[in-house]
C-alpha cells in the first residue's frame, strides 16, 4: 500500500505512535501505517517483540521506527511516553491500543490489579491525548484512535467495561476541541478479535471455542475498517456488521432499562 491519499490526503507524512504494538491489533496498526509511509514509535512491554517488528517494518517500508519499552500500568512509564510525544514535532497519528483482560472475578483479584487496568485503559490514553493534541492543533491535522472495545457497550466486566466506557466517552468529548481542524477522533469498539489477547496468563480459563466463528474478526479486518472510517461523522466506530447489529441490540436493551428507572 503506497498511496497516501487513500488515508488522509496528507503530504509529508509524519510519525505515528502506537501503544500495545507488540502483537494483535497494535502490531497490525503499525504494519498498515508503515505501509502508508508513516514513521513509527512502537510502545509495549516486550522489547524482543518490538525489536522484531521494528526491523521488519523498517526494512519492508523504508520508514524510520523506534522502540519505547513501557508498562502503561506504571505511572513512571506513562511519563516517559508523554515525554516522547512532546519531543515529537510531527506526530500525525496516535493509536492508544494497549489493553488486556483479566478473567478472574472482580472480588478474587488483588485491588492493585484493578488500578493497573484503569491506568492502561483510561489514564494513559488521556495523558497521551493531552500531550499530542496541542501539537496536532498547531499543525492543523492529526488522527487519534482510542481502542475502546465493544465491552464499553456490552458491559460484561466491572473494570474492563467501565474503563473502556470511560475512554469512549472521553473520545466523544474531545471532538469539540478539534472542530475546524483536520483532526479526527475515533473510539474503536471491536468485538472478539483473533490475537494474543486471550492467550495471556491473566485470561487463563477463557475458551475461544465457546463462541462461534461469526463473533470473531481478524486484527487485519479490524484495523482496515478503522482506518477506512477514521473520517466518519460519529466518533464511536464498531467494525463488522455482526458486531454492529449485536451492539445495537445491546444498547436498545440498556436504554430500555434506563427508561424504566423511576428518576426518568
Amino acid at each position: 500500500m503506497s498511496s497516501n491519499d487513500k488515508f488522509m490526503n496528507w503530504d509529508n507524512l509524519g510519525t505515528a505512535l502506537v501503544t500495545g504494538a507488540s502483537a494483535g491489533i497494535g502490531a497490525e496498526f503499525a504494519r498498515q501505517l508503515a505501509e502508508r509511509g508513516f514513521d513509527l514509535v512502537l510502545v509495549a512491554r516486550r522489547k524482543n517483540k518490538l525489536d522484531s517488528l521494528r526491523e521488519k517494518l523498517s526494512r519492508n517500508n523504508s520508514i524510520q521506527a523506534v522502540v519505547l519499552v513501557a508498562d502503561l500500568s506504571n505511572p513512571e512509564d506513562m511519563d516517559r511516553v508523554v515525554s516522547k510525544i512532546l519531543e515529537c514535532d510531527n506526530l500525525d497519528v496516535l493509536i492508544n491500543n494497549a489493553g488486556y483482560g483479566i478473567y478472574k472475578p472482580f472480588l478474587d483479584r488483588d485491588y492493585k490489579q484493578n488500578a493497573e487496568m484503569i491506568n492502561v485503559h483510561y489514564t494513559s490514553p488521556v495523558m497521551f491525548c493531552h500531550a499530542a493534541l496541542k501539537g496536532m492543533i498547531e499543525r492543523g491535522r492529526g488522527v487519534i484512535i482510542n481502542n475502546a472495545s465493544s465491552a464499553a457497550i456490552a458491559r460484561y466486566s466491572q473494570i474492563y467495561s467501565s474503563s473502556k466506557a470511560a475512554i469512549t466517552i472521553f473520545s466523544e468529548l474531545l471532538k469539540p476541541l478539534v472542530r475546524g481542524n483536520d483532526i479526527h477522533i475515533q473510539a474503536l469498539c471491536p468485538g472478539f478479535t483473533y490475537s494474543e489477547f486471550n492467550d495471556t496468563d491473566s485470561m487463563r480459563g477463557f475458551s475461544q471455542e465457546s463462541l462461534s466463528e461469526m463473533h470473531w474478526m481478524s486484527a487485519e479486518e479490524v484495523v482496515t475498517l478503522s482506518l477506512q472510517n477514521v473520517k466518519a461523522r460519529h466518533v464511536v466506530f464498531i467494525p463488522g456488521e455482526e458486531n454492529l447489529a449485536l451492539m445495537k441490540a445491546v444498547r436498545k436493551s440498556t436504554f430500555k432499562k434506563y427508561r424504566e428507572c423511576k428518576i426518568f
